[in-house]
């Protein structure tokens, strides 16, 4: 047996850490004696803390590192790696996000270098009055979380194509979502999942066509709320107000773009003439 200390000592997690490790059920001593309360560790538990630090080195929570522990009924290699690709996935997606943000600033330095104001790419943001036709979209709506976007992205598209193509539904245009809370809230924000078809089925309803505000994003998602930004300066200094929900059309798929700095992103924002 070990005592908190030497099991400490050899797995490098202090003696704090351990007792709120055994507080919320991840590790518990093998023996606490009753006596004085001291805690002793078994030989055999060294494998289980090392396993414990590999997966946090590997960023899973303690929550999810607690789950894979608690798989006793089901402990195979194939479920571990399944694990292991999904936060490798997570880890590469945040790379991706740190390495654009890299990119960026590095951009920003070389223009301030030259005296070009931050923030003047909002300038070239361009917008445009257009009109709109009234289309029939399938979609689903739901409350998404602010950090769940991406998840929710593929969840409900994939939705919806699999309805699509279950029920032989002839597609009219490219994914789209419509925004229709009226502030940003962290905890949720009703979303609306849309994909253009010709039918009308269970799903669909008619998105009424009208004046829009227009701008075209040829980038990263993330540069979304400079268009938003432009989008509302435009309306409010040519005298248009908001009439409906603002909605998003991803005119490239992800998946087939070589980088984020392909996608291309139109956002409308439905207007009409302020009164007064």
């Amino acid at each position: 047996m070990l005592s908190i200390g030497e099991f400490s000592k050899i797995c490098e997690v202090s003696t704090k850490t351990l007792r709120y490790y055994a507080e919320i059920g991840l590790i518990l001593p093998d023996e606490i004696n009753p006596e004085n309360g001291y805690r002793y560790y078994s030989i055999s538990q060294l494998k289980k803390m090392l396993f414990i630090n590999r997966l946090k080195s590997y960023h899973f929570s303690l929550e999810e590192i607690k789950a894979i522990l608690e798989r006793e009924e089901d402990p195979s290699e194939e479920l571990l790696c399944a694990d292991l690709c999904r936060k490798r996935r997570e880890m590469q997606e945040k790379l991706n996000a740190i390495e654009h943000t890299l990119k960026l600033m590095s951009l920003d330095i070389s223009n301030l270098e030259k005296g070009v104001p931050l923030m003047s790419y909002l300038d070239s943001i361009e917008v445009e009055l257009v009109e709109t036709p009234s289309i029939r979209i399938l979609s689903m709506r739901q409350m998404i979380r602010g950090d769940d976007y991406a998840l929710g992205y593929g969840t409900y598209f994939g939705s919806l194509y699999e309805q699509i193509a279950t029920e032989k539904l002839t597609l009219l245009g490219t994914p789209m979502t419509i925004y229709h809370s009226s502030e940003y809230k962290p905890d949720g924000n009703d979303t609306e999942f849309a994909i253009p078809i010709e039918e009308t089925v269970e799903g669909t309803r008619d998105l009424f066509g009208g004046l829009c505000a227009k701008s075209v994003l040829k980038g990263s998602y993330s540069e979304l709320t400079s268009v938003y930004a432009a989008l509302m300066e435009w309306v409010e200094r040519e005298g248009y107000e908001l009439e409906n929900s603002p909605y998003e059309v991803y005119i490239t798929d992800p998946k087939r773009a070589t980088g984020s700095e392909d996608f291309v992103t139109e956002v409308y924002f439905p207007v009409k003439r302020r009164r007064g």
